[in-house]
């Protein structure tokens, strides 16, 4: 199981979409592919992500270019 920090925040989808700039189906498949941090479900139908993973996953594409 991951440790995350106390300053760790779940990102809904709108905010990842925005710091993205991936639309929904994109990061499904992507997600689905493991090409993206994976989702939480946080009850019901609400899903989230780390910030940390996110960043991390943007820092990646940003080295790899």
């Amino acid at each position: 199981m991951k440790k995350i920090s106390s300053n760790d925040r779940i990102l809904r989808k709108p905010e990842v979409g925005f710091k993205t700039g991936l639309s929904d189906p994109t990061i499904w498949r992507m997600e689905r592919d493991g090409k993206f941090p994976k989702r939480l479900k946080m009850g019901g139908k609400s899903v989230g992500w780390l910030e940390s993973e996110i960043i991390a996953w943007i820092q990646e594409k940003i080295r790899e270019r």
